[in-house]
């Protein structure tokens, strides 16, 4: 807990996002150091953060690339001042309509997006956003699948002059040892580079390739023909700015810490050996199962399943009970969709919370036709 705890915390009404300063700053070194010490081999997903205060900060560490998911942190990514961002999701009918009204808010703003079918891509001719196919890795979730190779070959042709490269999400390579990921890993860009091939084989120049969020990131920065190639190679983890139990296992020696937690307060005994306090799934996402998260400092504090506002946790045997109204800092297992829950974050700056900090793209876009 040595650091964490704020000097203020009681005056803080629960639940609270709190992001530390400083480690937020430090997570971002070590994630360019994973980058093999090179900012541009870095597009980081701003879906973990959702905020123009850490887009800034990124900034000013010479990242000039990102990615999003919704047309509110593409917005947020422009609007912050980020030179290139890619929505990577597969946008279609108004949605599409909005990232074109971006653009044109944005003209200065270079704006990509994903496509996997000529559908998709009719709606971007002729217009200043450019296009990235999206391949499927073996997730299944989008894309398409490697095997058909003469498909990608043609969307690269008829988006000859909007074609920036190919976007390769791998995010099933998540279980298992770093060495046994990094196998797994390697065997997809094997067949991810063939494909590269075909493409420019086709007169068609291949710009970038983006792949892997936070578990197969060192996987892919150490495979070495990503390094020695004509294209620009880069990996797209956010998690890693902030962390949470999952990444903290993943990338165990890399120099990632927490910088995100929950502010929760006890609020009853229900049975001997058993207390709740407020970081129910409304403050601490479920979506990554249960246990939701862990006490920080508290591993004899066990987390159970969590109800709206309430979290159950049981002590182990001989394990002190914090009473009522004590404080306990919350570490999520997933902390992208947990700071989607909050508006804003607490900053914590040397032993304090130190200012306001809203949380700019979380919810949707609420812009109306």
């Amino acid at each position: 807990m040595s650091g964490y705890e704020l000097a203020n915390a009681a005056a803080i009404p629960t639940p609270a996002l709190l992001i530390y300063r400083d480690i937020v700053e430090a997570n971002i070194a070590a994630a360019i150091r994973l980058a093999g010490d090179d900012p541009n081999r870095w597009r980081p997903h701003v879906k973990t953060f959702k905020s123009t205060t850490i887009i800034q900060a990124l900034l000013q560490k010479g990242i000039s690339a990102f990615k999003c998911a919704t047309t509110l942190e593409l917005l947020t990514c422009c609007s912050a001042g980020a030179p290139d961002t890619l929505l990577a999701f597969p946008v279609v009918g108004a949605n599409a309509a909005r990232v074109l009204q971006i653009a044109q808010q944005f003209p200065h703003c270079r704006i990509s997006v994903l496509i996997e079918s000529e559908e998709q891509l009719r709606q971007w001719l002729g217009t200043q956003v450019g296009v990235f196919i999206d391949v499927n890795p073996g997730m299944n979730r989008t894309g398409i699948v490697p095997e058909r190779t003469d498909e990608i070959v043609r969307l690269s042709r008829l988006s000859a002059a909007q074609f920036r490269g190919l976007h390769y999400y791998d995010g099933q390579i998540a279980k298992g040892s770093l060495a046994d990921r990094t196998a797994q890993a390697q065997t997809g860009y094997e067949r991810l580079l063939t494909l590269r091939d075909a493409v420019e084989q086709a007169q068609i120049r291949v710009r970038e390739i983006i792949t892997s969020g936070t578990p197969a990131s060192p996987a892919a920065i150490s495979y070495q023909p990503f390094r020695t190639n004509s294209f620009l190679h880069r990996i797209s983890p956010g998690t890693v700015v902030l962390n949470d139990l999952s990444s903290l296992e993943q990338l165990p020696g890399f120099g990632f810490a927490p910088a995100a937690l929950v502010l929760s307060t006890v609020v009853s005994y229900p049975a001997p050996g058993y207390l709740t306090c407020d970081a129910g799934h409304k403050s601490v996402s479920a979506d990554a199962g249960v246990p939701t998260c862990a006490v920080l400092g508290h591993p004899e504090l066990v987390p159970l399943k969590p109800s709206e506002e309430h979290l159950p946790i049981q002590a182990t045997d001989g394990a002190r009970v914090p009473a009522i109204g004590d404080q306990l800092y919350i570490l999520p297992r997933h902390v992208c969709p947990t700071v989607n829950l909050f508006d804003t974050a607490i900053v914590v700056a040397n032993g304090r919370a130190e200012s306001i900090m809203p949380i700019s793209a979380r919810g949707h876009d609420g812009t109306s036709v």
